[in-house]
């Protein structure tokens, strides 16, 4: 869901005060010359007490006389030894070692060198804000992403051969589900902008010396399901989920949504689900409390999206839904309309590729199920001062994600229930005692016999039986298997969940987990 912005760029400037320009640094005394910026792995850093005579003359002594003194910080109280580029590292260590002995000498160390977070070479990435405020840099020190990934973006067509997308885009790019074939290319460059932005912002290519840089370097495919004015069918669109999931898509990106609760989607969402993708889907456009579907739907992520200054966006819709919120204004990504390669729009369509994106990232370092990657990009997200229905666990962050180990910080604990149900409308109730206080998430599977269509219905807050006519929570596919997450329960009461047969007769098995 996109809202367009002009085409002017927009320009922000770091000010530097006029202090700082003219007056130096505090207690530094003048480096030698000759003494080179960057790395000094030549160096020894030497730290000195309190001297007679100050900290230079206490090391001089002890430098030998192929050496010197380069540099020396009064207010920090160091200073750096230069030994010549043939001394060998036998020689620096002896010298650590004798000075260290030395009255008034604190520590000798190497000078060693740190490098900057990863800055990719793509001559648009400081036009960008998200990246950077999502802290992909700290991500790309881990991995720039893996083409073993695989991310589903059901949208417009894909312009696949933008030369920001070619690299990352599958060499077999996906399926037109809107006209019926297996092109997903906008059939117009200049009205079917959509789908290209939403691509880029989750995977153009990074460090490619072109463009922009989208979160990482996951492989893309693109499942046309909606036409040149953006809008598609519910049976476009379910064919297209249901297709990524076949196709063995990682993440599925849905920046879409405003058709309302249909049953066909909701179990496309849930065979994707079933088949391991992580759903990713726009919260909406309307600014309104309550999201819309397939946001909605339980198996959804929901995201809401941020303003520059991480604000909720004033377009975004909000709820109990969200999960995540990411940046949605004015987001810089690829183009199609000929002869504008780059633009900027904002919307929750522009904020779900960066969480789309993130997810990817992270799958290129840790080894996790759909279910393990939602609740560790929820547990890594940053709480920047909004309300839970804003912000849902906070703001998306690729850097927690790739450098937080997977279930640092979180508890969970599960049970499962076996029963067996005779046919049609026959149920089975069961209850789950809470065993945290304040529990994050609910997760209810269910496991059916094969030929049969088993449904679950869920209670919160209440002792009142859950039934297809009564309940808060429902899961209700076609086949065999169930799926349901519930954010921030209702933990007031036990809950309550009822396993109804559809279709068909035999065992199955239930399982609860519930994470803090």
């Amino acid at each position: 869901m996109a809202e367009r912005s002009g085409h002017g760029r927009r320009t922000f400037l770091k000010a530097l005060g006029a202090g700082a320009l003219i007056g130096g640094f505090g207690g530094v005394a003048s480096a030698a010359p000759g003494r080179q910026s960057g790395p000094k792995e030549d160096e020894i850093l030497v730290g000195v007490s309190e001297a007679e005579g100050g900290i230079r003359t206490a090391v001089e002594r002890s430098v030998p006389g192929n050496a010197e003194v380069v540099h020396e910080n009064e207010e920090l109280s160091y200073v750096a030894v230069k030994f010549p580029d043939e001394a060998t590292t036998a020689a620096r260590t002896n010298f650590i070692e004798a000075v260290t002995k030395e009255d008034y000498i604190m520590y000798a160390e190497p000078n060693a060198t740190y490098e900057a977070l990863y800055r990719p070479n793509d001559p648009r990435y400081d036009d960008q804000y998200a990246d950077q405020q999502v802290d992909a840099p700290t991500a790309w020190d881990e991995t720039l992403g893996s083409s073993d990934v695989t991310i589903a973006v059901i949208d417009e067509g894909i312009k696949y051969d933008h030369p920001d997308l070619e690299d990352n885009v599958a060499a077999d790019p996906g399926e037109d589900f809107a006209d019926g074939d297996s092109d997903p290319y906008p059939d117009s460059l200049s009205e079917e902008v959509h789908g290209t932005h939403v691509t880029g912002i989750a995977a153009a290519s990074v460090d490619n010396e072109t463009g922009v840089t989208g979160i990482g370097n996951s492989t893309v495919i693109a499942g046309r399901a909606l036409a040149e004015d953006g809008r598609g069918s519910t049976s476009d669109i379910s064919d297209g989920i249901q297709w990524a999931a076949d196709q063995g898509a990682d993440v599925i990106n849905l920046s879409l949504g405003g058709g309302g609760y249909t049953q066909t989607m909701k179990n496309a969402v849930s065979y994707a689900t079933d088949e391991g993708a992580l759903v990713v889907a726009a919260a909406g456009n309307d600014g309104i409390e309550g999201v819309s579907y397939p946001a909605g739907y339980s198996e959804s992520l929901a995201v809401s999206a941020l303003d520059p200054d991480e604000s909720l966006a004033s377009y975004s819709q909000y709820g109990d839904s969200v999960e995540l919120a990411a940046p949605g204004t004015n987001l810089l990504s690829t183009w199609s309309e000929p002869g504008i390669p780059y633009d900027s729009i904002s919307g929750t369509s522009m904020a779900t590729p960066v969480v789309a994106g993130t997810a990817g990232l992270a799958l290129a370092k840790w080894d996790l199920t759909n279910a393990e990657l939602r609740d560790h990009l929820k547990n890594t997200a940053v709480d920047v001062g909004l309300a839970d229905t804003e912000q849902g666990s906070g703001r998306v962050d690729a850097g927690n994600a790739l450098t937080t180990e997977p279930g640092t910080g979180s508890e969970s604990t599960m049970d499962s229930f076996g029963g067996s149900l005779s046919g049609y409308r026959d149920a089975n109730d069961h209850t789950w005692s809470w065993t945290y206080d304040s529990p994050s998430t609910l997760r209810i599977e269910l496991d059916g016999p094969s030929d049969s269509d088993f449904d679950v219905y869920v209670n919160t807050g209440t002792t009142r039986t859950a039934s297809p006519g009564n309940h808060d929570y429902t899961s209700r596919s076609i086949d065999d298997d169930e799926t349901l997450t519930i954010d921030d329960p209702d933990d007031s009461t036990a809950v309550q969940v009822s396993v109804d047969s559809y279709h068909g007769s035999g065992a199955y098995t239930l399982t609860i987990t519930e994470s803090a």
